[in-house]
Formats: C-alpha cells, structure tokens, sequence
C-alpha cells in the first residue's frame, strides 16, 4: 500500500505541474502540439526514473553524515564516517542529471530525429529542468526509504508532468478553433486553463487521507450512572403525578 499511495499521490496530489509549478518553461512552451507534448513527457519520465533512483543512492552512501562508515568500517565519527557531504547534494544530483539528459538527447537523434527536430533547444534543457531536479531534492527532504520507493516516486512523478503537459496540449489544438477573447490569446488563455486544472488536481487531496475515525463516546462511571439513574426515576416520578 505504501507504493500505490506514493504512486497515485505523486501523480494527482503533489503533481509537478499543478502543486508545486515546476517545469512551468517546457510546459508552456512545448505543449502547442500534442506529439511534440508526448515526445517531452516520455523523456521526462525516463530521466526521473533514472535520475532519483541514482541520486537516492548517492544521497544514502555518499553525501548523509555518515553515510562513509562503509568506506573505514568505522561508526564512532573518525575517520570517513564522521564526514558530511551535504554540500555537495546539488553539484551530484545536477552531474548525474545532466548525464541522463545527454544519453537522451543521443538516443532520440539516432531513433527519431523528427522528434529531435521538433524539441529543439527544450530537449537538452532538461536537464535544467526545475521539475527533473525538484524530483531528487523531494525525494532528499522526505527522506524516502528504500531505492524501490525512489524508483516509484521518480517514475509517479514523470507521469504526473506528462500527464499535465499532454493535457494542456490537447486543450491548446482545440482552442485554436475557439472564439478566444483577443487579450487572452496565447499565454493569457493557457494560464487560465492551467489554474483550472490545478484546482481540478487539488480535489484528489482527500483521495488517499481516508474516513474520519470513529470517536469513542466517554466511559460513564459507576457513580456517574447512578446519579442519572436516580435523576431519571425522579423525572419520571414527577410526571406520573403530573398525568394523574
């Protein structure tokens, strides 16, 4: 269950896009159609679920105080196990993300270079995506368990982007056709649309929270329940003789 919540609340309730608006510069500027749209998600998906996977591991063994006791075998603070390596979380994970990004761009030029062309300058920068690098800074600061749960949040959360980017594009082919007011033409309708759909994302908020937890009415003591056993006989005393 823990996979399935991380999966679904990656993709509808913490979504990139809508939640934390990362990814906002490819969202908008390659979702005009809806291939090019679907070509951008699929590679963003592929770098995150490589991407947080590999800086999860490097966070783990690497850069946590401590995380050097392996090298020594040492875990009473000398040597490398008391070194901290925190500083260097952001030089690592953009390293290892820029080498993703490279190794797509090359697999895309050699196997659709329609795609490649398409893309252009928004291929190789993904690898200063906010959205391809807020995955692994998330995947640090929620302290995620396991390389599995890694793997899961990194893939959840490329669908979510490319779920966004796909959406928003569709909605573009169809508003070419749609009598827009002339100042909202462009960007203005498409943030517009975009605020719709995070407010429409937002409502799976309570999709995963559960139901209210049954409240367990107070215990009546002994004492208690004589001193109204006793009020109600009298009650019912007094209105027999007020019906008599």
């Amino acid at each position: 269950m823990e996979h399935v919540e991380l999966f679904f609340k990656s993709i509808f309730i913490d979504n990139m896009v809508f939640a934390v608006f990362l990814g906002m510069c490819s969202y908008l500027a390659v979702s005009k159609k809806v291939a090019t749209a679907v070509g951008l998600g699929a590679a963003v998906i592929f770098v995150l679920a490589i991407t947080v996977p590999l800086n999860w591991l490097l966070d783990q063994y690497l850069l946590q105080p401590g995380a050097l006791a392996w090298v020594d075998g040492s875990t009473n603070g000398d040597g490398f196990s008391g070194m901290d390596l925190g500083f260097l979380s952001f030089i690592m994970f953009i390293a290892t993300i820029a080498t993703m990004v490279q190794l797509v761009e090359i697999v895309v030029e050699k196997f659709s270079p329609s795609l490649y062309n398409s893309l252009g300058i928004f291929l190789p920068l993904i690898a200063v995506n906010c959205a391809i690098l807020g995955g692994s800074l998330f995947m640090q600061s929620r302290e995620i368990e396991t390389l599995g749960l890694a793997f899961n949040y990194g893939v959840s959360s490329g669908i979510g982007w490319f779920l966004a980017i796909l959406a928003i594009a569709a909605i573009r082919e169809k508003i070419r056709y749609s009598n827009v007011p002339a100042p909202l033409r462009g960007l203005g309708i498409t943030f517009i649309i975009t605020g719709l759909m995070g407010i429409g994302f937002l409502s799976f908020g309570g999709m995963l929270t559960g139901g209210d937890e049954e409240v367990e009415a107070p215990k009546k003591t002994t004492a208690n329940t004589n001193k109204l056993d006793s009020k109600e006989t009298k009650e019912l005393a007094n209105n027999t003789k007020i019906l008599n």
